[in-house]
């Protein structure tokens, strides 16, 4: 998760865009710079690695500072993390930085080389800094220039721009990846990744909306939507000390930690994923040759990551995968050996069944993987090979942005591995790791069917008894579902194998029995298909999550159906997951329940 600041305010500012990056260390980066301007001549300092190496260059340079400018800690995503493609950028008259992934960046690339452009990095910001001086070439509004060039972008992102000869002009700009505006307490304007990053300057922020522009000065600002159209957005009171736990706009961190998922899955797959060969990058220690199974062990909504990744492995790894929950797999007595490839699956790494299983996989001479979000928990420090995820600090207990880049981190582990043993066509492979390209965007799009899923959470709340259905990889989104809504609202739920309605689920089905079918349009449709007519045909409360192709012959059918963004199959367990987490939250809040703490739950299970 890159962190972006920008101040305006007509005095020196270099001291305080380093001091607000050295809050969003926490982020995760690789490499930092910062830009200053006065009168029109742009000053700018970049370095590879850690921020104490840019304030090593800066001392050692001499700081040309300015009223206004702009800094950045940058995880590589298109691009190594070099110093040439460090952030800010500066193409012409543009400086900008930027977090997030610009999908469409390779047809955008080509085309400016062709027409000409002089195209120094490799990184996909580069690409927007161009796209915006061309504009300003043809037209004489800076505001719509900015507006015209950003709306080409395909993808998730957050800018901060200036421009030369704009001595008092800081615009930035958010799609999928979210940014703030700070008003000074004292005195200019503030732009930043979080509240964090601008709590040095001001407790009055600003939460951007999907699409919004602004364009600051130092002594007032302007917010415009997606469409052009000048907004008000509220002022929120943010102090220190909340600035550190900051729900942002929303009324719990669940609310906010799976909003955060664009942002956290992009940086997941950068840190797997060549974004300019569209190739999976792991561990030189992986070496799947050595292996004739895999065993995935974990608990809880980490189990289901492992579900979904099942499938995932043995379509294309072609190798047998078990899977068990942790509390029960050391009671078996399992067969394990050096040709096992032992992986578990945890946000905290301190699970203890997880944990107790790790050990008994190491002493039978396992290799061993943990999947953690803690790099330094004593799963990490434990298992041979650590694959991390970048979820950031989770605070509400059910757990939505963690499993999201488990199952980001698994999807990059299938194509990793098939692709080692050649059992996957490397056209393949490329297609499938440039489709994983399109997660910040698509999970950024599936939350425009949040009013949908708040009416139909009001009817659930009325229910004491809910079944989610699924088959295939939507097989393991039906069980979080159902999970995720006894977590948060205690309604009884469960998921099934929609193939296992007639032995036994069908017999509870009635016209008070709400079900949840989850019906991507993939290559188990029809079979998913048949399972909602044999409900309908019994007077079952049906609501289908499907596909914007397939919602119009569900409700043909007189049912009740919520379209999602089309997909691949292969995507189809992150898409499907955002609907059922907005269900159990909007249902929760809608009954009053504590969201971020349920009774009887507590965040890591340290004792079995």
């Amino acid at each position: 998760m890159c962190g972006i600041i920008g101040i305006v305010t007509g005095k020196p500012v270099a001291g305080g865009l380093i001091a607000s990056l050295k809050l969003l260390e926490y982020r995760g980066y690789d490499s930092a710079g910062i830009a200053t301007m006065q009168n029109g001549t742009v000053w700018r300092e970049r370095a590879a690695g850690k921020l104490a190496n840019l304030e090593h260059k800066i001392k050692d340079h001499g700081v040309k500072d300015g009223g206004i400018g702009i800094g950045h800690t940058r995880w590589a995503t298109h691009g190594a993390p070099t110093e040439a493609n460090a952030h800010p950028h500066i193409i012409d008259n543009v400086i900008i930085v930027h977090n997030g992934i610009i999908e469409n960046y390779a047809e955008l690339r080509d085309e400016l080389l062709a027409n000409g452009a002089d195209i120094k990095s490799d990184t996909d910001t580069e690409i927007i800094g161009h796209l915006i001086s061309n504009q300003l070439k043809v037209e004489s509004n800076i505001e719509t220039a900015i507006q015209t060039a950003i709306g080409r972008l395909t993808g998730a992102f957050a800018l901060a721009i200036m421009i030369k000869g704009q001595d008092d002009l800081l615009i930035g700009a958010r799609k999928g990846c979210p940014l703030v505006v700070g008003i000074g307490d004292v005195e200019g304007h503030y732009i930043g990744s979080d509240a964090l990053a601008l709590s040095p300057f001001s407790r009055q922020i600003v939460y951007l909306d999907e699409g919004d522009f602004v364009f600051a000065t130092k002594d007032s600002f302007k917010i415009f939507d997606q469409n052009g159209q000048s907004v008000e957005r509220d002022v929120n009171i943010v102090e220190l000390q909340a600035a550190t736990m900051d729900k942002g706009k929303h009324k719990h961190f669940m609310a906010k930690e799976f909003f955060e998922q664009p942002d956290v899955v992009q940086h997941t797959l950068a840190h797997y994923i060549d974004l300019k060969s569209n190739t999976i990058k792991l561990d030189d220690k992986l070496d799947i040759n050595k292996f004739e199974r895999i065993v995935m062990v974990s608990c809880g909504t980490a189990f289901y990551a492992a579900m979904v990744a099942k499938y995932w492995l043995e379509n294309t790894v072609k190798i047998s995968v078990e899977i068990d929950v942790a509390s029960e797999y050391r009671y078996r007595n399992p067969p394990l050996n050096s040709k096992c490839l032992f992986i578990v699956v945890s946000q905290s790494g301190e699970t203890a069944d997880t944990l107790a299983a790790l050990r008994l996989a190491k002493q039978q001479g396992a290799v061993t993987v943990a999947i953690v979000n803690v790099p330094t928990s004593t799963m990490a420090r434990e298992a041979d090979i650590i694959l991390p995820t970048f979820a950031g600090t989770e605070v509400c207990v059910a757990s939505t942005k963690a499993f999201m880049c488990q199952i980001s981190v698994l999807a990059t582990l299938s194509i990793g591995l098939a692709t080692s043993l050649g059992r996957i066509d490397p056209a393949k492979a490329t297609a499938m790791t440039k489709e994983l390209t399109q997660l910040p965007r698509l999970i950024n799009d599936c939350f425009s069917i949040e009013a949908d899923i708040i009416k139909l959470a009001h009817d659930i709340s009325k229910v004491e008894h809910v079944l989610f259905l699924g088959r295939h990889t939507s097989f393991p989104i039906a069980m979080e579902g159902a999970l995720k809504l006894k977590e948060i609202t205690y309604i009884h739920a469960e998921g099934y194998a929609a193939g296992e309605l007639k032995h036994g689920p069908i017999a509870l089905i009635d016209e008070k029995m709400p079900l949840i079918i989850i019906a991507p349009d993939n290559e188990v449709y029809e079979k998913t298909r048949s399972n909602i007519e044999e409900i309908a045909a019994r007077g079952g409360d049906i609501t289908v999550f499907t596909s914007k192709s397939r919602a119009a012959e569900i409700r043909k059918l007189g049912l009740k159906a919520i379209a999602l963004p089309d997909c691949s199959s292969f995507l189809s367990p992150f898409v499907y997951t955002i609907p059922v987490q907005l269900l159990a939250y909007h249902t929760a809040v809608h009954m009053g329940t504590d969201v971020d703490q349920p009774r009887n739950l507590a965040k890591s299970v340290t004792v079995e």
